[in-house]
């Protein structure tokens, strides 16, 4: 009978309550639990199974491009990063609230790595995430408006709950790529947060995206209700050798 329960359940695809079920008939203790707390311990192994895939799905999805966690993060003073914020922020509250996060200070000073983080704290709240560097994204789409499909990959932007936007304003805006901007940026107004990473500081922005009348339709919604980080120090990647924060 056993046998025929854990074949099944394998084929119904209930992993968790499978590997419990499993493990427990193997180990013998099957005894220690009344029927009620047996079924309360496989419900709770399949929940923790399922939770933990859809995280991980999620994590996935996201296409980040490195890992990073908040527990890893240098709060040292010079950085000018107060723990109490960040870790207020990593309770995903703002994304909630359609909220933005910019984060901003010279290379190598842990920008990315910070974005990161709390792009993955959005996964693990169960919020559908998505990273992109920033030159690469304007190229893709570039090439979306040229092939057709440019509707259907703003669309794909828009389902998200949370955007990375990384390395924004290495270069200037053309015209295409402003106006792609601001289509992205209106489209999550109110209905979705961005995180954006930058060297160059906020009040640079305007002169990256160019154009004052769309610098300022672009900046007066992702400025409004913004959290604003500014990072300070020497390189970390200098600092420690590696790609971290």
């Amino acid at each position: 009978m056993n046998e025929s329960t854990v074949t099944k359940m394998k084929q119904m695809k209930l992993y968790g309550m499978y590997n419990a079920f499993k493990t427990a008939i193997e180990s013998g203790k099957t005894d220690h639990y009344t029927l009620d707390q047996f079924v309360s311990m496989i419900i709770d192994a399949e929940w923790d199974e399922r939770h933990n895939r859809r995280i991980q799905r999620s994590i996935t999805n996201a296409r980040f491009h490195y890992k990073s966690n908040i527990e890893s993060i240098n709060f040292d003073q010079t950085r000018n990063l107060d723990r109490n914020i960040v870790l207020r922020l990593a309770e995903c509250e703002f994304v909630e609230k359609n909220e933005n996060i910019l984060i901003t200070g010279s290379t190598g000073v842990g920008k990315s790595y910070l974005g990161t983080a709390l792009g993955y704290q959005a996964c693990i709240q169960g919020f559908k995430v998505s990273y992109f560097n920033t030159s690469k994204l304007f190229a893709k789409l570039k090439m979306a408006k040229a092939d057709g499909s440019y509707l259907r990959e703003l669309a794909k932007i828009e389902r998200q709950d949370v955007i990375i936007l990384d390395d924004f304003g290495l270069q200037a805006l053309d015209s295409h790529n402003r106006i792609t901007l601001l289509e992205i940026i209106e489209d999550r107004h109110n209905n979705g947060s961005i995180i954006v990473t930058s060297q160059i500081p906020v009040q640079g922005w305007y002169d990256i995206i160019g154009e004052k009348t769309i610098a300022d339709a672009i900046l007066d919604r992702l400025i409004h209700q913004s959290h604003r980080l500014e990072l300070h120090g020497e390189s970390m990647r200098k600092k420690r050798g590696i790609n971290k924060g």
